[in-house]
């Protein structure tokens, strides 16, 4: 007797599992797709490596060398802490504007400084790497910037997205939603 709650195989048919659920509150930001496998990937083999170094600094600990097991105990906080960094990249939308999250760095863009977000088809970076092949991003265009008023928010060629063409289209498209929902809203709220 097959049980489909328990495998990891069944089948996602319903959109609505990525819809936000009408009691969510769109104040909170979230981030409307999943995490690719490659950045899953990725941060679960560094999360092993620091359990790997970890215990390595245990067996360097009762060897009564503390200098050593705290240098391998940092390296394996810094891989942890990376990792979930990791894990938090991507693009953030609420109800105040849209959140691009990088590994070292966080830019937020309100929903009133925003002219369009649009998809086109260009070059994109493959994975993030500086090989660049032809594929489709989600830009956004600023209002406040006349030169260099386009940022890229996502691209079916990175880590989230690779061989998931489906999901970048429904991420981009949620993700224009929010925007022409939240920019007209913000266009007719008075500025206290």
């Amino acid at each position: 007797m097959p049980l489909p709650f328990l495998t990891a195989d069944r089948a996602f048919d319903d959109a609505a599992d990525d819809a936000a659920l009408p009691f969510d509150d769109r104040d909170q930001w979230r981030r409307p797709y999943r995490p690719g496998p490659w950045r899953v990937g990725t941060a679960a083999l560094s999360l092993l490596l620091a359990s790997y170094i970890l215990f390595a600094a245990v067996i360097i600990a009762f060897a009564d060398s503390l200098a050593g097991a705290a240098i391998c105990a940092g390296l394996a906080v810094l891989l942890v802490v990376g990792s979930l960094r990791l894990l938090r990249v991507g693009t953030w939308v609420s109800s105040r504007g849209v959140r691009k999250v990088g590994f070292l760095r966080t830019r937020t863009v309100p929903w009133t400084q925003i002219a369009a977000v649009r998809t086109a088809q260009q070059p994109v970076r493959w994975l993030g790497l500086p090989r660049t092949v032809q594929g489709q991003a989600l830009i956004l265009v600023r209002r406040d910037r006349a030169d260099d008023g386009q940022q890229l928010l996502l691209t079916d060629r990175n880590a989230d997205f690779l061989a998931r063409h489906e999901a970048f289209n429904r991420a981009a498209d949620s993700i224009e939603v929010w925007a022409d929902e939240y920019r007209t809203t913000a266009e007719y709220e008075p500025t206290a």
